[in-house]
């Protein structure tokens, strides 16, 4: 199954550099005539952007009733990161990492593993709030098409799928055994004919729904308090937001906000969609494709969707696995 994404991938990036041969010639003034400054703050804005994930897990531990620093969690995140790409199991990779870490560090692992699942309920309902201003700009100028209004569709199925089973687990718990089961059994049932064993461990999805369900416990106690998660978490959207238009000041694109915000929904919403890790192949087509409906030229297009990946992805990638190594190293 994996070598097929990868394969897919490799076809989407051939097609990308044939369709834009052209502007090759183009591409390569634009680099030159780049600001090498700006760019150099857009990675000091995407290492804020990293620092804001272990603002965000900080505040839902203090929701948690649980004590950590920013940092460590901040590269933790980056380190959850990494191994949800290079090893892509649903997130549950990460989300186990955070509780192995957790429990050397004497925290419940119910509790970690229910601030793992409301950051990731924050992270797409932060996002659906940006979704929704990027479609009312592509809307305005004509320019929404059938392929994204169902990738909008299926965001808001997998955003409601998720808040529905936080909402299981702060009220029914027994429930929410029973769904996350049902769901391992039926994943399992999907990929058995390509991997020829099951993807999900069942008994964990039991062992998951009750840890979630004896975390999340909290959320009735301090209702307040998600505020806080919820500041970082916008605050995590509006940084990305920032990097995409540092990207058009580097490279000298005239641009609206509209452009940015509709550019960015397009790109992020492919990212979370796609079958590909992180949106690989997908996510810098689908970018590129929707900021050239938005007038901007597709030359620059490329090149300003290839440098916001490099910033966004590849570096955060490189930092998680030197993250990941700092950790194991340190909880040795």
């Amino acid at each position: 199954m994996r070598k097929i994404f990868w394969i897919l991938i490799a076809l989407l990036t051939v097609g990308l550099v044939i369709f834009s041969f052209s502007e090759l010639q183009t591409i390569a003034d634009t680099l030159r005539k780049a600001n090498y400054g700006i760019l150099l703050i857009a990675l000091v804005v995407e290492l804020f952007w990293i620092y804001n994930m272990g603002l965000t897990f900080q505040s839902l531990y203090w929701l948690m009733d649980l004590k950590e620093r920013a940092g460590y969690l901040a590269k933790l995140a980056a380190a959850t990161n990494f191994v949800n790409i290079v090893a892509p199991t649903l997130g549950f990779g990460g989300m186990a990492l955070f509780v192995n870490h957790g429990k050397k560090r004497g925290h419940p692992a119910g509790k970690v593993t229910a601030t793992t699942a409301l950051f990731v309920l924050m992270d797409h309902g932060s996002f659906i709030s940006v979704l929704a201003l990027g479609l009312i700009v592509l809307i305005r100028r004509n320019n929404l098409t059938s392929s994204e209004i169902g990738a909008s569709i299926f965001m808001l199925l997998i955003f409601s799928s998720f808040l529905s089973l936080v909402l299981l687990g702060v009220h029914a718990p027994k429930k929410l055994g029973d769904v996350l089961l049902s769901l391992a059994r039926f994943v399992n049932r999907i990929v058995f004919p390509f991997i020829h064993r099951p993807l999900l461990n069942e008994h964990r999805a039991l062992l998951y729904a009750d840890e979630i369900a004896e975390g999340l416990k909290n959320i009735r106690s301090h209702p307040k308090r998600l505020l806080k998660p919820v500041f970082f978490s916008l605050l995590n959207k509006a940084l990305l937001i920032l990097i995409v238009m540092l990207m058009f000041i580097a490279f000298k694109v005239p641009f609206s906000t509209g452009t940015i915000i509709g550019g960015f929904s397009i790109g992020y919403l492919f990212q979370i969609v796609s079958v590909t890790p992180s949106g690989v192949g997908f996510m810098e087509s689908a970018f590129a494709l929707a900021l050239k409906s938005l007038r901007v030229s597709w030359s620059h297009a490329l090149i300003i969707t290839m440098s916001y990946r490099a910033i966004t992805f590849w570096f955060p990638l490189a930092i998680g696995a030197i993250g990941f190594r700092q950790i194991e190293k340190e909880n040795a």
